[in-house]
């Protein structure tokens, strides 16, 4: 039994600790995680969102301290019913967001590692298993050191818990595990390779055959069947491959989609705000200097934000920012940055810096060369591929490589040239965008 209690301590200790330095990396993104399971469509607990950080915040450093107390052995006692009663309740929720298939991930590794609903609630059984032979066999957790080096041990190891904790949330993770961390491709990071596993999704039609009801399942075929047509039900077995970035888009105020205009420009600085009424005041009253910063050094300056018009105009108006603020989802840019503002540095869709507001004056900007011009013979634009071309160069084209082609011919409030000429302070009075077949 000892043995048994000895490799135990080393297993759980140190799962704990892993698991919770890897969420203490990134709190504000464990913060929306419990914030998903407090709302209404889960525990239907939304008075708690309003504290989901300091929850995750608390939740995370006693993960990591209850490591270590049991791997030294600080207060056996109340380590191992700590660790009994955190390992019931998590095993509680990840068993009723499998059952009931209300949370996707459970957070319980950060972005580090994804696990299914049910891969997380086998996760918590074992250790469930592993923390009542501790519980059981707790006479043998005994100190690895003498009172004083174990006393400071653990004070060590929640003073580091709290100051990393701080660190993240003044500056930006440490390690960041996103697909939107620097040097990544965000137009790559949202392709399917051909070769990608395809969703599998089971059928069950549904027949009436001589009166009564008959239900045959199959993976997409129509069934032959001897009866008449009732209804038919769908489940997805499996969801195949998922892109790691699905839900990021750039879009104007009419809805025009400028995802690949902006993700194929060079030196683009990005001003994130997940919510332009929440955005810390501090970090709004340094975007004026910055942005006018960025501009003069040749930089195109973008802001992306999940607000209205109205907080665009507020904020603009409040804080002096000459820029224009496009439309993307709440989550991704909660994901892009966890900042509010945050900034990112992007060429041709990759990301080359990224900072929080605090650390806004690290940001390296060497001045650069604005690309020229296209050749204007009536004031139009011509791109190809969201890449400024030329006439000449669009009726070069072959007709059969062309996807589509788009023709705006004059500039309305909002619209898409509207857009491009405010960005590059152009006066361009039409449009024609040709899009190309994929090879």
């Amino acid at each position: 039994m000892k043995i048994l209690v000895a490799l135990c301590r080393i297993f759980v200790g140190v799962l704990f600790i892993i698991s919770g330095l890897i969420k203490l990396n990134d709190p504000l993104g464990f913060s929306y995680k419990l914030q998903e399971y407090f709302s209404q469509d889960v525990l239907n607990v939304p008075f708690l969102e309003p504290y989901a950080l300091m929850i995750s915040i608390f939740v995370v450093v006693f993960e990591v301290i209850l490591g270590v107390f049991l791997l030294i052995g600080y207060k056996p006692k109340f380590t191992v019913w700590s660790l009994l009663g955190m390992i019931v309740f998590f095993t509680f929720l990840t068993f009723y967001s499998a059952y009931f298939d209300k949370v996707k991930d459970c957070g319980c590794f950060g972005d580090a590692l994804k696990l299914t609903p049910w891969e997380s609630f086998t996760k918590d059984v074992i250790l469930l298993v592993f923390i009542l032979i501790l519980f059981i066999g707790k006479k043998y957790i005994t100190p690895v050191f003498t009172q004083l080096p174990t006393t400071i041990l653990a004070m060590l190891s929640f003073i580091f818990c709290l100051w990393l904790g701080f660190h993240v949330l003044m500056h930006l993770p440490v390690v960041d595990f996103r697909a939107y961390k620097i040097g990544a491709n965000i137009e790559e990071g949202m392709s399917t390779p051909d070769d990608a596993p395809k969703p599998v999704i089971e059928y069950s039609w549904k027949f009436n055959v001589n009166g009564k009801e008959e239900v045959i399942k199959t993976l997409g075929d129509y069934p032959s069947v001897d009866g008449n047509f009732v209804s038919v039900d769908t489940e997805v077995i499996d969801e195949g491959y998922q892109p790691p970035i699905y839900d990021f888009s750039i879009e104007n105020s009419n809805g025009d989609d400028l995802t690949e205009y902006f993700l194929h420009e060079d030196n683009v600085i990005v001003i994130v705000s997940y919510s332009l009424e929440k955005i810390e005041k501090e970090g709004a009253e340094k975007l004026k200097i910055f942005s006018e910063r960025a501009k003069g050094l040749g930089y195109m300056v973008i802001g992306l934000t999940a607000s209205g018009d109205d907080a665009k105009q507020k904020i603009n108006a409040t804080y002096g920012l000459d820029f224009e603020w496009y439309l993307c989802d709440e989550k991704a840019l909660k994901t892009v940055v966890r900042a509010n503002p945050g900034i990112i540095e992007m060429d041709q869709g990759t990301i080359q810096q990224k900072v929080h507001w605090n650390d806004i004056e690290t940001l390296q900007l060497p001045k650069v060369e604005r690309k020229p011009e296209a050749v204007k013979d009536d004031g139009t634009l011509y791109l190809i591929d969201d890449e400024i071309s030329t006439e000449e160069a669009l009726e070069a084209l072959d007709e059969e490589t062309i996807e589509s082609l788009h023709v705006l011919k004059e500039v309305k409030e909002g619209n898409e040239l509207d857009s491009i000429n405010k960005v590059n302070k152009t006066n361009y009075t039409s449009l024609v965008k040709a899009v190309l077949k994929q090879e």
